[in-house]
């Protein structure tokens, strides 16, 4: 199921995916001692369209989010969103999702969080663009295709380590 089908699919399922993940979080807390400051959500092709619709519809919970392989169908509402802190990792032989289309996505967030034009290296292939919504957005874009690159989990915790929501 491509992203963008995402957004759409949740309406037409009276929002069945964000009441779950509600749902699921709202047990965590029950049974889990949680730092509300420090939440956050990754996922990869899906699972990064479906952290980009987290982003737009429950922007207050989220200290910064990583999507992975994902493209805008889960921005729709961002303009009643805030902005908090973005990694998006991308292939750029992506064959799924287009990579094109995945930095249409990372600009659109980029404008949205007020982020500089030109960015700076944050780590080893990693370019991080500074926000004047102190709202970074950082880009992992690897020479591979959709494959969850093997590097990613280090750079998202590193990534999460670096930011608590106020």
């Amino acid at each position: 199921c491509p992203n963008y089908l995402l957004a759409a699919d949740s309406l037409e399922q009276e929002d069945r995916d964000l009441k779950l993940f509600d749902a699921v979080l709202a047990s965590m807390k029950e049974k889990f001692k949680i730092d509300e400051k420090r939440i956050y959500v990754t996922g990869h092709s899906n699972g990064g369209g479906f952290t980009y619709l987290l982003f737009a519809a429950r922007p207050e919970l989220f200290a910064a989010i990583a999507p992975s392989a994902a493209g805008a169908g889960g921005l729709k509402g961002i303009k009643d969103a805030k902005p908090i802190p973005v990694l998006h990792v991308a292939g750029e032989k992506d064959d799924v999702v287009p990579f094109e289309g995945q930095m249409k996505t990372v600009d659109a967030v980029k404008t949205f969080n007020g982020c500089e034009a030109e960015g700076k290296e944050w780590a080893k292939g990693c370019t991080i663009y500074a926000s004047s919504k102190d709202a970074p957005v950082v880009t992992f874009i690897h020479g591979g295709n959709h494959k969850y690159p093997n590097e990613a989990p280090t750079l998202i915790v590193k990534f999460f380590k670096e930011h608590a929501r106020k």
